[in-house]
């Protein structure tokens, strides 16, 4: 069985294992401030994760302006968030955590709660996921390698934050760890899809126009640039086996010949695959969502799992893609 409750009081965290005396607890998240957030993200990256950061980031992952992975950086992700949930509740869009929209997305939950590790959490890892995809095509299953892995995805964070929030934890089945608290998945049907190049974002609209949720994602890259124009989804697949044909796409390492690789998380797509009309291109999933626009794709549109699951719950066939810049 499967519970989830909130955390009451304290639980401290030590930050990535690095021996910094600076110590984190779920109640300091919870509580964290968001408006005392900076306007614009620092110069330089910060070397610990901020607590009103992933509080911010939980807050806005639940009213569907993703912010990719929650990891308590503020980057161009968190960034984006803010500017397209100002794009969801029409208001000025300068990327600005300002009183204003802050407001409308502050609630009295709890972002950060208790999860208890089921046996079933546990089943069906693998040991490993080579990179050589002739390796890979030899797999029965592109699973996950730790029940860690498994549950950051489930919870949209980063894996070294869920790992900093449970310093010591085994992550066996029947303990009791902490995790971010995040909402259900957005619903509603698509009308349009929005692939913006440029920004590296893609929002979902409805009949009326209003957009459903706005995504961090990485579209093309300078060798493999995405398609352009008008197109439409084909259709959805869920956990995708992924064909690689150099001939066609790229070549990865020294492999020349046609590979078939199975389906799983760490499948090259993900888990799922949103077919469009251009041939060989669609939006889909990546096994590793730290990576979000931080990296090129081979021309397609690459979201985190979740957040192109999410998606595919509001996809028909026939939904218009626009690529723009």
């Amino acid at each position: 069985m499967i519970k989830s409750m909130l955390v009451s009081g304290f639980i401290s965290l030590a930050i990535y294992g690095v021996g910094n005396a600076q110590q984190l607890a779920a109640g300091a998240i919870n509580d964290a401030s968001i408006g005392d957030i900076s306007p614009d993200p620092p110069k330089e990256r910060s070397t610990t994760p901020d607590p009103a950061i992933i509080h911010l980031q939980v807050l806005l992952d639940r009213a569907g302006a993703s912010p990719g992975v929650i990891d308590g950086f503020y980057g161009e992700n968190v960034v984006k968030a803010i500017a397209g949930f100002e794009i969801m509740q029409r208001l000025p869009v300068d990327g600005k955590p300002d009183p204003q929209m802050l407001s409308r997305l502050q609630d009295d939950q709890q972002v950060i709660g208790s999860y208890v590790i089921a046996q079933d959490d546990a089943a069906d890892l693998v040991e490993t996921i080579p990179k050589d995809y002739a390796k890979q095509a030899k797999m029965k299953h592109l699973g996950y390698t730790s029940v860690a892995e498994r549950l950051a995805e489930r919870f949209h964070m980063d894996i070294d934050l869920l790992k900093a929030l449970n310093h010591g934890a085994r992550f066996d089945p029947g303990e009791t760890i902490s995790v971010t608290v995040i909402g259900a998945p957005r619903t509603g049907k698509v009308k349009r899809i929005e692939a913006r190049r440029k920004s590296g974002e893609v929002l979902a609209f409805a009949d009326d126009g209003s957009v459903l949720a706005v995504y961090p994602a990485t579209i093309g890259s300078e060798d493999n640039p995405s398609p352009t124009g008008h197109h439409k989804v084909n259709g959805v697949a869920r956990n995708p086996k992924y064909t690689y044909n150099p001939k066609i796409n790229f070549q990865q390492g020294h492999n020349k010949e046609l590979l078939k690789l199975p389906s799983g998380p760490n499948n090259p797509v993900g888990t799922v695959w949103i077919d469009l009309s251009e041939p060989t291109y669609g939006i889909h999933g990546t096994p590793e969502p730290s990576l979000i626009d931080k990296a090129g794709s081979h021309g397609c549109v690459r979201l985190t799992n979740w957040d192109v699951e999410e998606l595919a719950g509001m996809v028909k066939p026939g939904v218009v893609v626009d690529f723009v810049d």
